[in-house]
């Protein structure tokens, strides 16, 4: 038997996207892991319902923005409080996409990572 574990986005500015996650979202670090050499950090983000993580990896020399292709791949989540949540992700400006007829939108991240927001059903 298998189950999920993590899913990983590789960011430039690990801070910058801690502190998105935590407004946007409310994912908070869960563990961390630091290279002996500093040339790279991992910081896993939890959102204290379920045992899957996001991890965030920051690579020391990586200068250049991450190519995402067309953004065809993207993480999702379901909330409870989908009218306040839309809400709160439009005032913040953070909305990127929405499919109204399908009852779904999407944010995107500091890198530009799609994440979609879908209404518990």
């Amino acid at each position: 038997m298998i189950k999920f574990n993590h899913f990983n986005f590789n960011v430039l500015n690990l801070e910058k996207s801690l502190q998105f996650y935590k407004d946007t979202l409310g994912l908070e670090p869960v563990r961390e892991k630091i290279a002996s050499d500093d040339s790279f950090k991992l910081v896993y983000l939890g959102d204290h319902n379920s045992d899957f993580t996001l991890e965030l990896t920051w690579l020391r020399d990586r200068k250049e923005p991450y190519n995402l292709g067309e953004c065809e791949f993207h993480l999702a989540f379901v909330t409870d409080d989908f009218d306040n949540l839309h809400k709160k992700h439009k005032d913040q400006g953070v909305i990127c996409f929405e499919n109204e007829t399908m009852g779904i939108y999407f944010i995107s991240d500091p890198d530009g990572y799609w994440i979609e927001i879908v209404p518990q059903r």
